[in-house]
């Protein structure tokens, strides 16, 4: 069984997935729910590096990767919390894929969008733009957006 407080407090959050009906088995969740007591007692020793099972190595290693998970904000009760982002200032905050107000990271896909809009027109960003209004000593050129640049170069 578990002998750290640590362990002790891993055990406890993972049992408690278990009743909720939030605990997963296999590699990221994909073979499903756990429906048998015994099975979620397994997984949650596993979890904690308290296995009878495994190696001390192996038993130290799970106990990081938990360690890792539940740092990360990827334990079910944080995902359902909507806490699963670790922001720049160390607090926990949404995503903004989950909706979250306070997420200040754009996600992957909105980066790539915000790229495919910047070069939608002619093949330009503002930031090029910009760089010839400067070579060209256009006036007001900091404030000016990106269609404004487009004008005062004469490119639309």
């Amino acid at each position: 069984m578990a002998q750290s407080s640590r362990q002790k407090r891993i055990t406890g959050r993972v049992m408690h997935e278990f009743k909720h009906g939030e605990l997963k088995s296999g590699s990221g969740g994909k073979a499903g729910k756990v429906k048998s007591r015994r099975q979620a007692i397994a997984v949650a020793l596993q979890e904690a590096g308290a296995s009878k099972y495994d190696s001390a190595r192996r038993n130290r290693h799970s106990l990081r990767r938990t360690e890792k998970k539940e740092a990360q904000g990827r334990t079910a009760q944080q995902e359902r919390e909507g806490r699963s982002h670790v922001g720049a200032s160390r607090e926990r905050e949404s995503t903004r894929a989950m909706g979250g107000r306070d997420a200040r990271k754009q996600t992957v896909r909105g980066h790539r969008a915000a790229v495919a809009r910047a070069r939608k027109s002619d093949g330009h960003t503002r930031k090029e733009l910009y760089e010839k209004a400067r070579k060209r000593h256009v006036e007001g050129r900091s404030k000016m957006t990106k269609r404004q640049l487009e004008n005062a170069l004469g490119m639309r």
